[in-house]
């Protein structure tokens, strides 16, 4: 299994289309890719320009299927110039 944490930074005048598109992006992904376990979308209570996406793959072969995926596509590009940050994280659960 692989873990991944996303770390999103919307710029001030872009929250709400950064957190639409996750949100689409929760929904397709849970509907159209093979391998997901977990997508949740989190949006921060003080600082409602932060997001943290926390998924678990079962395999990075799979989360590469889903990188490569229209949809997955489509929220990079809605996002772009839309973000002060964005970090991404593999994990692989130790304990």
């Amino acid at each position: 299994m692989l873990t991944i944490v996303a770390t999103i930074k919307a710029k001030a005048d872009s929250v709400e289309r950064i957190k639409s598109g996750l949100l689409k992006l929760h929904t397709e992904t849970h509907a159209n890719d093979e391998g997901c376990i977990d997508y949740v979308v989190h949006q921060d209570n003080e600082a409602p320009m932060l997001f943290v996406v926390y998924e678990n793959w079962e395999s990075p072969e799979m989360l590469q299927k889903h990188v490569d995926s229209e949809h997955f596509q489509a929220f990079m590009k809605a996002a772009e110039g839309a973000t002060e940050e964005f970090t991404v994280n593999k994990m692989t659960q130790i304990g």
